[in-house]
């Protein structure tokens, strides 16, 4: 950081790098303000600016009664590939996702569930082999690893299957939706992902509780039985706390060297 940066930023570098460095460690509680100001020779006014961008970039968070500390810096794994399969997915009645973050040892939340009827938009009804204006079932929730919002999840589903399939249901359904597919016959057989990455709407960085120019990572699923599409997932990832891998082709001799594999 150049000398003619202005203070904040000097300061925010400062202690940036001793985050980054171990010397300040997720939990630790950072100086008061007073303690700042008279560390660096600044106004208060320069230290709520240094904090604000530390805060911005999700390094750091106020909490009433703790003052600012040092945020954990959680990147859970999604395994895109295989987490959703049907001999991936444990026989306890727990659904993909709790199953993948189980592994990892995390613990896995859904909050703010919501089912709705909507009409199929143009792209929805391309997607899912149905009519413009034909309606579907949206499932969505928010999900929380750790007790952090992690991503923001909407299925839709063509009418009759939700309705075979018992996706009506204004809550979760017990082993998720895969497994309610399955056990009528509407077996998932293959799928088409498409990611893209983009900035957060408003009320997506609020839910997500994301800081000012932390991307978004989109992750769209289309699943297919042998007949037709089975359900459309919107999944919208906090792009500073996930990571999406793919595992293709013979990869049985790797050992997980870098966390990926299980």
């Amino acid at each position: 950081m150049a000398q003619s940066d202005p203070l904040y930023r000097q300061i925010a570098a400062d202690l940036r790098e001793q985050i980054r460095g171990g010397q300040l460690k997720a939990g630790d509680r950072l100086p008061t303000e007073a303690d700042m100001r008279e560390q660096y020779g600044v106004s208060r006014n320069t230290v709520r600016l240094a904090f604000a961008q530390l805060q911005n970039e999700g390094m750091i968070t106020s909490t009433q009664g703790r003052g600012t500390i040092v945020r954990e810096q959680v990147i859970t794994t999604y395994h895109a590939s295989w987490a959703e399969s049907r001999d991936r997915m444990s026989s306890d009645q727990v659904d993909a996702f709790h199953a993948e973050q189980a592994a990892q040892g995390h613990k896995s939340a859904y909050r703010d569930f919501e089912m709705r009827i909507v009409p199929a938009s143009p792209e929805l009804a391309e997607r899912l082999s149905v009519d413009e204006g034909d309606s579907l079932v949206s499932r969505s929730f928010l999900r929380q690893v750790d007790g952090e919002p992690s991503s923001l999840q909407d299925s839709y589903y063509p009418m009759d299957i939700a309705q075979e399939c018992g996706l009506l249901t204004p809550h979760d359904v017990p082993g998720g939706a895969i497994r309610a597919m399955a056990a009528k016959g509407h077996v998932e057989i293959g799928y088409i992902d498409e990611v893209t990455t983009r900035m957060p709407r408003p009320d997506e960085s609020r839910k997500l509780g994301l800081g000012i120019g932390t991307p978004v990572l989109v992750y769209v699923r289309t699943t297919y039985s042998d007949t037709r599409p089975l359900r459309l997932t919107l999944t919208i990832f906090a792009g500073d706390r996930n990571r999406l891998v793919y595992e293709l082709g013979d990869i049985s001799g790797y050992h997980g060297e870098n966390g990926y594999a299980s």
